[in-house]
């Protein structure tokens, strides 16, 4: 397949819109089922760099959940705790311990549910059934992967009333060293960003604590590259093989860590026994559950008040205070940080501590370097200076 037309581009007023290769060859993709959008094809091929990338890294299977041109998270196949299986929706999955790729989606997908509602899916290895199986029952639009068993296959062709889009990518694809797009007309070029993520970038560790140990070292990997395809400003929380809270396209990076921060700190609060012990009716579907367990977080309603928030219960859950919130979260340690760009300030580093922050990857190369360096060795943070911004636009 040499081009493909698309119903509109956007927005349903731009039309016409088609994908094609400049140089005339075959497309490196087969449409398996259903038919993508220009959004769609644009977040496929932003999340399958992703997790390719990752893969080729760590060396484990990868896989990520996208919104409009960003991951909502991603994460690598490590195993589930029970408490986490819950947390994610997924404790009556069969057989998730057997498949690292589904334990990758099921992190993925489970750590920013509200925004990964309707998501775009990518996948480092042949998607299996089991895969397949948290994917048949979620809100999304797609998925892209270099394979699909055949059980796989036929579950998701079945999925949205056969309408579900499936996309298989050649892994081998190695795209022109140049990129172009256009804006108002005008044409950009720019060499790819093909800048390679991987351990060495953490050797000029800066502060006085310099020790980052493995575990650390896979996470802020997984930061790094994630924030190399978020729309910039950008900030990474990463723990336990996975990205916790990612704060995209923000104009301050405080902001981006304070967006970052609160993701982080909702899917910290998600495995507490006390959210994971909520009374709710059987009946009660992912999505409701989703969103209740939200506002009880967040305390942005009161869901344990009588009213409209009883038909969800089997009985009056319990208040979650603020100071219990806090206490959880204050015993929180080992969160990996990274950053597209320097932190300007010391204010960053004083918010990701409330969100257990102990390491932290980031270009350096502010004038204020000394006053971060400062504020991580006041909290025995440890950082590095990778040198190399990662702005994505």
């Amino acid at each position: 397949m040499k081009e493909f037309e698309l119903k509109y581009g956007c927005n349903p007023n731009q039309k016409p819109a088609k994908i094609y290769m400049q140089d005339g060859s075959e497309l490196p993709i087969e449409i398996l089922n259903g038919k993508p959008g220009y959004i769609n094809f644009l977040d496929a091929f932003n999340s399958w760099q992703l997790v390719k990338e990752i893969k080729e890294a760590l060396g484990m299977p990868a896989a990520t959940s996208f919104k409009h041109v960003s991951p909502t998270s991603a994460a690598v196949g490590t195993p589930l705790s029970d408490k986490l299986k819950k947390a994610c929706f997924v404790d009556d999955i069969e057989g998730l311990d057997e498949s690292p790729l589904a334990c990758a989606y099921a992190r993925a997908r489970g750590t920013d549910r509200m925004s990964s509602f309707g998501d775009w899916i990518a996948l480092s290895d042949e998607c299996d059934l089991t895969t397949a199986k948290i994917i048949e029952r979620e809100v999304s639009d797609g998925v892209i992967a270099p394979g699909y068993s055949d059980e796989a296959l036929e579950l998701l062709k079945a999925k949205r009333k056969g309408s579900y889009n499936i996309v298989k990518i050649d892994p081998n694809y190695v795209p022109e060293e140049a990129e172009k797009k256009q804006v108002y007309g005008i044409t950009f070029e720019q060499g790819r960003n093909n800048f390679k993520i991987d351990k060495d970038l953490l050797n000029e560790v800066v502060t006085a604590n310099k020790n980052i140990p493995d575990s650390a070292k896979r996470d802020l990997i997984i930061a790094l590259i994630t924030l190399k395809y978020t729309q910039s400003n950008s900030v990474c929380f990463a723990v336990d093989g996975q990205a916790i809270g990612v704060g995209a396209g923000q104009q301050s990076r405080i902001h981006c860590t304070r967006l970052a921060g609160s993701k982080a700190d909702n899917w910290h609060l998600r495995q507490c026994d006390k959210v994971l012990n909520l009374p709710f009716l059987d009946e009660v579907g992912r999505p409701e559950r989703n969103n209740i367990i939200d506002l009880y977080i967040t305390g942005e309603e009161d869901v344990t008040l009588d009213g409209e928030w009883q038909k969800y219960f089997k009985v009056q859950p319990e208040p979650f205070t603020d100071e219990e919130k806090k206490e959880y979260l204050s015993k929180i340690t080992g969160v990996s940080l990274g950053s597209d760009a320097f932190f300007p300030f010391g204010d960053n580093i004083d918010r990701a501590a409330r969100s257990g922050v102990s390491y932290i990857a980031e270009p350096g190369g502010s004038i204020r370097d000394g006053q971060v360096i400062e504020t991580c060795d006041k909290y025995g943070m440890a950082m590095a200076f990778t040198g190399m911004r990662l702005f994505h636009h």
